[in-house]
């Protein structure tokens, strides 16, 4: 059961901390292994091509093929075709620019800064991010090829050469992907459903076991809060016949149903009895025979499930993920006797060039002023002098410009202890230690393999931890690929290490100090922000129509699951702002993602409750308690709002009037179903002790967010 008292628990210390961010980001994860083979491969083939045929920018096309590659190999190809358009572009622009204000060094000049500026408000204002980075990151790596004494032909052919590299090593990543979905016997789509059968399944296993997994009930929330909305897009464009794609829909539908079921259950208390466990493991080896029937295509095997009595002790909510099995059995033999229909795929609509606001909103420009003014500095910099190897200032400018000065910071440590690791550390320790002793590209290939493989481990960690991988990668590589043959200068190094902290030292200066937003200030705006679109989820669905209603909800899943892994994100750059204000920036940072913990459960109990207002079907009550359900639920968006708005600076009188009538619910459901009538309690078996949690944890919210907030008046009272 959770209650207040579960969330009052002080900060780790940073050793804990440490232990606990490394084992979660490290930790392996179903399609990690496949994913990391499939960027290394690409990555040492477009390496031994690079080396073999003395192809430039060597470094930049292995650092390609590493990144590129996505979990879900569609994905990858549709980022390796935006990729290879946006350096195009960066190309074609790259020598128009060339043609025509070479001629004139102070035009050119002019030129860079304006063109440093436009690649920083592309990077703010363009609805795809992805082509944005690219083309300025090709119209970057190519400024000292345009700045050096060679003639103008060698000049245009090593441009040409740029994006032939990069364009050769993303098809390459492209025909490893082509590669591994021939011989991968899964699709994307199966793999999603098993993997979430699988979770599900340790999640019983562990609940049967008496023994507290929170790997796992961490990663079945992560899928619960994903949803399914992106498999069911997958499955809109795919090829399957009109009644494969109708089979497939339901088994979607309902394994995410059982996912949000299996997301509950640790909130529950379970009675650790010898039927109750054996309830318990008999359902998780049915789940796990239903995704071993995905695996390989035998037929479903025969099995009985127990009678549909309930042992004293066991959650109500386990009951409803038994019967949701039994659908999903029935859906994949092709019987569907329940007539489970999925609901409706919203289509996406086609997205814009630029995002709404981009020439309305002065953030963009000043965005782009910030970083086009940074990398300037360090553009003007190493050109007066005349030290081009320290240009990876400018790089480093466009890849860690980020919205808040925590967030940008956060990068450029990663960035910096990268370079450190993967320049300093593996580069000169190579190059003093194991390249004198390599004679040929097989021994070269081994040590590329022992720094990409844990390179590449670390880069498909999460947001917090992943560039760090890619940085010493890129490091690595831009020692010992630039050129065609084994480095043995230790200036290389020591010349991008230089351009680093050149390019951190002008984001300090400029980026970080001018219109500046505080960590903590977004993480407050953030958090109102999940308050607010919680609070509409709880009044959903507004719309009537099924379609209508499933893409509202869909969105509405999406954005609150992005905005909360934004705030841990903001949490780590909090932690990197310094100045008078920081002790109070970390308690804010501290007291929000405590809050958010609780918020993240009363949004994984909604996700359940949905259910009962979208009326799935075995999840019909009669329209009394619909009503009440509806009213219970528009008084929590109330509190909700209510809370948003004292966080805001808004006037909320009444936040400690507003009560959700839990007790109305109640009385309706008494009035409807009395318990000498059983025949409408499995519909409503849970939905009372979903709404009780629901009601328990916002209350408790409500008191301690109103507790601080008096707390900050007395202090501001005191103060003056």
């Amino acid at each position: 059961m959770v209650t207040a008292a579960s969330f009052a628990t002080g900060p780790p210390s940073t050793v804990a901390w440490l232990r606990n961010f490394l084992q979660d980001e490290l930790a392996p994860y179903p399609g990690r292994g496949a994913l990391v083979a499939r960027m290394v491969v690409a990555a040492s083939i477009v390496m031994i091509v690079d080396m073999t045929f003395k192809i430039p920018y060597g470094a930049f096309a292995a650092m390609y093929a590493l990144t590129t590659s996505r979990e879900n190999p569609a994905a990858t190809l549709k980022a390796v075709k935006i990729t290879i358009v946006g350096f195009a572009i960066a190309a074609a622009y790259v020598l128009i620019g060339a043609i025509l204000f070479s001629s004139e060094p102070v035009v050119r000049v002019v030129w860079v800064l304006a063109s440093l500026f436009l690649i920083f408000f592309l990077l703010s204002a363009m609805a795809n991010h992805l082509a944005a980075a690219r083309f300025g990151y090709l119209v970057v790596i190519t400024l000292t090829l345009w700045d050096s004494e060679l003639r103008a032909e060698q000049k245009v052919v090593g441009t040409l050469w740029a994006i032939g590299s990069l364009s050769l090593a993303n098809i390459i990543v492209a025909a490893v992907e082509l590669i591994y979905i021939r011989l991968h016997p899964v699709d994307q789509i199966s793999g999603a459903l098993m993997e979430r059968l699988h979770c599900t399944a340790s999640l019983l296993r562990s609940l049967a076991r008496g023994v507290k997994d929170e790997t796992c009930e961490r990663r079945i929330t992560q899928l619960a809060t994903l949803g399914t909305s992106r498999m069911r897009r997958d499955l809109l464009r795919s090829n399957y016949s009109p009644e494969t794609n109708q089979q497939q829909g339901a088994i979607i539908a309902l394994v995410g149903r059982l996912v949000d079921l299996g997301a509950n259950m640790p909130f529950f208390s379970v009675q650790n009895s010898n039927e109750v466990r054996h309830r318990f493991s008999q359902l998780a080896d049915r789940i796990e025979s239903l995704s071993n029937v995905m695996f390989d295509g035998r037929p479903l095997p025969e099995y009985e499930l127990p009678d549909s009595s309930a042992p004293p002790g066991i959650p109500p909510l386990f009951l409803e993920m038994r019967e949701t099995v039994s659908v999903i059995a029935e859906v994949m033999s092709g019987s569907n006797q329940g007539g489970y229909h999925p609901p409706p795929v919203k289509l996406e609509p086609a997205t814009s060039f630029f995002v709404p606001d981009a020439f309305s909103n002065p953030a963009h420009v000043q965005f782009g002023i910030r970083g086009g003014l940074a990398a300037s500095l360090c553009y003007l910099a190493y050109n007066m002098v005349t030290w081009p190897g320290i240009s990876t200032a400018v790089t480093t400018c466009l890849v860690t410009a980020l919205t808040t000065v925590g967030a940008s910071r956060q990068r450029q440590f990663l960035r910096f202890a990268g370079a450190l690791a993967g320049g300093v550390i593996l580069g000169f320790g190579a190059q003093v230690f194991v390249l004198p002793a390599i004679d040929s590209i097989a021994g070269f290939l081994i040590l590329f393999l022992a720094v990409t493989v844990p390179a590449a481990w670390i880069a498909v960690s999460g947001p917090r931890l992943s560039y760090f991988g890619v940085q010493i990668a890129l490091a690595f590589y831009l020692i010992n690929l630039e050129e065609f043959k084994f480095q043995i200068s230790l200036a290389v190094a020591r010349d991008r290490v230089a351009g680093i902290l050149l390019g951190l030292s002008a984001m300090w200066l400029v980026f970080d100090q001018l219109w500046g937003a505080s960590a903590a200030v977004e993480m407050e705006r953030t958090f109102v922000s999940t308050l607010r679109l919680l609070a509409k989820m709880m009044r959903a669905p507004i719309s009537q129509s099924p379609n209508e209603a499933s893409g509202e909800i869909d969105s509405l899943r999406e954005t609150i699951n992005a905005n909360f892994d934004r705030l841990r994100q903001q949490a780590d750059g909090v932690m990197l702002e310094f100045g008078p204000g920081r002790e109070h920036s970390l308690s804010v940072s501290s007291q929000i993602l405590r809050w958010q913990l609780q918020l993240r459960v009363v949004f994984i109990l909604r996700i359940a409750l949905l259910k009962y207002r979208l009326r799935f079907p075995g999840f019909e009550v009669p329209e009394p308690i619909q009503g009440a359900q509806q009213a219970f639920d528009i008084r929590l968006a109330g509190r909700l709002e209510s809370m948003a708005d004292r966080l805001s600076g808004r006037d909320a009188q009444n936040q400690q009037s507003i009560e959700p009538p839990l007790s109305s619910l109640e009385k309706s459901i008494q009035e409807c179903c009395p318990e000498e009538q059983s025949g409408c309690l499995p519909a409503l078996r849970s939905l009372l002790p979903l709404c009780s949690q629901v009601d328990s944890i916002l209350t408790a919210l409500d008191r301690e967010m109103f507790s601080t907030d008096r707390k900050r008046e007395v202090l501001s009272e005191t103060s003056r």
